[in-house]
């Protein structure tokens, strides 16, 4: 799976912004600056967080997160970002062209694959991807589910 851009630059920016206290507005350039991140791409990325909930903005004030990290979950994130059709619903290898009806060569092995995917995305929390990086997290969220 291909991740975005703009999912990498909401990540980094999310890590920052969990860095603060709890409920501590930040402006998304302060954001960008620290996250060494452009700064009117990253207000677009921003307004995304907002409107999908991940985080919440005080017009002319910036962003905070009103749930802790260990709540906010990767998932989530990219859901908002990407859209939660773009990550899951959609074919990961030949997009429009697969479906039920119609499927690619590798449709049936996506389908086993997807479950785990969605639930190591789902156990990995902003907190996990602050404190040891999106790699040490997904071994951790490996660890915690057996499964």
């Amino acid at each position: 799976m291909r991740l975005s851009r703009e999912s990498r630059y909401a990540i980094e920016a999310l890590s920052a912004l969990a860095t603060r206290p709890p409920g501590e507005l930040v402006e998304a350039r302060e954001l960008a600056a620290e996250a060494d991140l452009p700064a009117p791409f990253l207000s677009k990325i921003m307004r995304r967080l907002a409107s999908g909930g991940v985080i919440s903005s005080v017009r002319g004030r910036g962003y905070r997160l009103d749930r802790e990290a260990t709540i906010v979950s990767l998932s989530e994130i990219l859901a908002a970002v990407e859209g939660n059709d773009v990550i899951w619903e959609t074919c990961i290898f030949w997009r429009e062209e697969c479906e039920p009806q119609n499927p690619c060569p590798l449709h049936f092995q996506w389908a086993e694959i997807k479950p785990g995917l969605q639930s190591v995305m789902g156990s990995i929390t902003l907190a996990d991807i602050r404190d040891n990086g999106l790699a040490e997290a997904a071994r951790h969220s490996s660890r915690r589910d057996p499964d």
